[in-house]
């Protein structure tokens, strides 16, 4: 029941209560009357002594009765007035003192308990607003220390990718200083060695940079019409290069007609790509390193294969790569690098462009990365 119905059923009760003994009272003292009067008409007049004194006595007796229930009365109403504060109280002080304990377990930093309460009045409405309160707080805590353990993680991670490429580029520029390169042939090898480690923390500056972008939704679309044909074309030339430089060959095949488009940002779509085929150059473990790259038409979606023949994937590890801060080297006794965030970025930017990746891998034989962008398709004006 509602307080305000308790409040409104208490003031009846009190009010009421008073004028239900009154009308009592009031109704005994009428009957006591009405019989003393029709006795007196009964009796004869000639006893006229013994008349007055039988009258007397009925007054003396009509005043005790009166006083009798005027006491029965104040006795009821006390014990009402008592019954009724008590019900009220009890369905106020109940929850308050829940409260009071669910408040200081707050201040005292514990979150791990539930504050239960029955009913339907306001306060098990507030007791239930609170326990909201402290479910919602509790799961930003918990929140927020998975975010810390992620940075915390983060910066060991980019610290230790870091270091090494800085130590190689260290080595090198040592090397050049002091003369062991000597030959044009190794000297062309040292700098090309020192620009791919440099390359190298470019790249993992920028990824850090784009994290941060990632985790404020911060990242910037620009989102227009693009050929698929012309487009995936750009970016397996432009891929190849790049492969080439490392003794990976690129096959590529687009069996997608000419004319079909969709609406994507090609800077972020570049990244993903990006970022799949540096995963699988840093685990090619082939002499001979092969990726491919097809651009398939599944209805109303572009999908994109890009296949490596690199150490692949165990099945345990498979559902997880694209979470963030996830490596399947967990020991980094590698010298492949990577923050642990390629992967979950490239899924986050398929997701804002309202598609998907996934991948399927056999260990010792290689991966295959897919992820579909949506066609544009023009809708007729009726």
């Amino acid at each position: 029941m509602k307080l305000k119905n308790r409040i409104i059923v208490g003031f009846m009760m009190i009010i009421l209560m008073p004028m239900l003994l009154l009308a009592a009272t009031l109704f005994g003292i009428s009957e006591a009357q009405h019989r003393n009067s029709s006795g007196s008409d009964t009796v004869q007049e000639s006893a006229y002594d013994i008349t007055i004194a039988d009258t007397g006595s009925s007054q003396t007796s009509i005043q005790i009765m009166t006083k009798d229930l005027f006491f029965t009365a104040l006795v009821i109403l006390i014990f009402t007035s008592v019954s009724i504060g008590l019900w009220i109280y009890r369905s106020v002080a109940a929850p308050l003192v829940k409260l009071r304990k669910a408040t200081q377990n707050i201040k005292e930093g514990n979150l791990d308990f539930v504050l239960e309460v029955d009913g339907t009045d306001e306060f098990a409405e507030l007791c239930r607003d609170f326990e909201e309160m402290r479910r919602r707080l509790k799961e930003s805590a918990e929140e927020k220390v998975l975010l810390d353990k992620e940075n915390k993680e983060l910066i060991s991670n980019i610290s230790h990718d870091l270091k090494t490429p800085i130590t190689a580029v260290k080595g090198y520029v040592e090397g050049i200083m002091d003369g062991v390169a000597d030959t044009p042939e190794k000297m062309d090898r040292y700098v090309r060695t020192i620009y791919n480690k440099t390359n190298e923390m470019d790249h993992l500056i920028n990824e850090l940079t784009f994290y941060s972008k990632i985790d404020t939704n911060r990242i910037p679309y620009t989102f227009s019409k693009l050929n698929v044909d012309d487009y995936f074309s750009d970016c397996a030339e432009e891929v190849g290069l790049e492969l080439e430089t490392r003794g990976i060959q690129l096959y590529y095949a687009n069996y997608v007609e000419k004319d079909v488009l969709v609406i994507a940002d090609g800077e972020q779509i570049r990244r993903v790509i990006h970022n799949i085929i540096s995963n699988a150059i840093k685990y090619m473990d082939k002499p001979k390193g092969v990726i491919q790259i097809r651009v398939k038409d599944v209805g109303d979606f572009i999908q994109v294969e890009i296949e490596d023949n690199g150490k692949g994937i165990a099945s345990k590890d498979l559902t997880y790569i694209f979470d963030r801060f996830y490596r399947t080297d967990v020991s980094r006794n590698s010298s492949k690098g990577g923050s642990g965030i390629g992967l979950s970025i490239v899924r986050k930017l398929l997701e804002d462009h309202g598609g998907k990746v996934w991948a399927t891998s056999r260990e010792g034989i290689g991966t295959i990365m897919y992820f579909v962008l949506r066609k544009y398709q023009e809708v007729p004006m009726k």
